[in-house]
């Protein structure tokens, strides 16, 4: 199950999973949702979640500076020149989740979000590739208790069966739609949030 499948507000009145900790409450407030600027931020999102997978959110939230660190800032160009000996290194280091399986999706990933640059004409390109999956423009999806967040969509199934045509892996369904909503190409907080109101705002300047 996903963090970030939900149905009710919780007792702040937000998303309920913003409630659980000062983590992600800044996480929640100040970036889940957003719609991002950067491709290079959506590769982030991309590596954080794959870390996610079997994992509560949190963990990986906590190590995100070290991933930051240890994952040459999140470069896709800099990741692809990983090799044994760098997982290696990795692997012995605790201030990143250490899963060999993982490290290698990471450097596999980096390979294939620079194929798939290439295929769209360049980093310009790269946004409206993920705009695609969800028509084009971020989706409010307004969200509540009759229309609870799901743990993947047809639009993640989609994303999920092209990316791994693509040569990424461990992105399945449910990875991609939290990709899909931490990036904010879908608004998934729930109508009486205050985030979601300021993510409509948000993605209306684009």
């Amino acid at each position: 199950m996903s963090l970030f499948t939900y149905a009710t507000l919780g007792s702040s009145g937000r998303c309920p999973w913003a409630d659980q900790n000062e983590l992600l409450s800044s996480f929640h407030d100040h970036e889940w949702g957003e719609l991002v600027a950067e491709a290079g931020i959506l590769f982030e999102y991309l590596v954080l979640h794959t870390f996610q997978l079997g994992f509560d959110f949190p963990v990986v939230l906590k190590r995100r500076e070290g991933f930051r660190e240890l994952l040459a800032n999140f470069e896709p160009e800099r990741i692809v020149r990983f090799g044994e000996e760098e997982i290696a290194e990795l692997l012995l280091n605790p201030r990143i989740l250490r899963n060999r399986r993982k490290l290698e999706a990471t450097v596999q990933n980096a390979r294939a979000w620079l194929r798939l640059r290439q295929e769209v004409g360049g980093e310009a390109g790269l946004l409206p590739f993920f705009y695609q999956y969800v028509g084009g423009r971020p989706v409010d999806n307004r969200r509540s208790a009759a229309n609870p967040v799901p743990v993947s969509t047809p639009q993640s199934e989609a994303m999920s069966k092209d990316l791994k045509q693509r040569g990424f892996v461990m992105t399945g369904p449910m990875t991609c739609y939290n990709l899909l909503q931490t990036a904010g190409l879908v608004n998934d907080h729930l109508l009486g949030c205050p985030r979601h109101a300021e993510c409509v705002d948000l993605a209306a300047q684009v």
